[in-house]
């Protein structure tokens, strides 16, 4: 079939073991993307306008140049350091167990918990939110699984 690997299981595995887990920990987002079916190709639905999704990467950048408006260093959420994150990426109890849960589960490294805290911010931010809330968290979480997945 067309698109379909040739290779065996164990020379895909090979070949994926030359990417590194510290260089895995520096991407923030592992998402698979699957080929499009033709049914939704020529489907009449339509998903979200490109003009909407623009309306809100404007206003979940705006909060973040506000939130930052005192540190000329980081411009945006993927820069904050150690100080912001525990500033800006509070959890209340229950989401820090969900966090909690998911990094002994999937494994995650000490940079994987900043990254996955950094995008769940982008994610609220994007949302409209104030505080980081559970579904924030656990889509951040699913852009990280990946990796362990298919790399380990």
């Amino acid at each position: 079939m067309p698109g379909e690997s040739r290779s065996s299981p164990r020379e895909i595995q090979n070949y994926l073991g030359r990417i590194s887990g510290p260089l895995l920990d520096r991407i923030d987002l592992h998402i698979e993307v699957p080929p499009v079916k033709f049914r939704e190709i020529t489907s009449e639905q339509t998903g979200e306008l490109s003009a909407q999704i623009r309306e809100r990467v404007v206003a979940a950048r705006q909060r973040q140049y506000a939130r930052f408006k005192d540190k000329p260093k980081i411009t945006c959420n993927a820069r904050m350091g150690s100080r912001e994150l525990k500033s800006h990426c509070a959890l209340d109890d229950a989401t820090m167990e969900l966090l909690k849960f998911a990094m002994s589960d999937l494994n995650l490294s000490a940079r994987a918990y900043d990254r996955v805290l950094k995008v769940a911010r982008t994610i609220a931010d994007l949302a409209g939110a104030e505080k980081i809330a559970s579904e924030h968290i656990s889509e951040a979480i699913q852009y990280r699984s990946l990796d362990r997945q298919i790399w380990t």
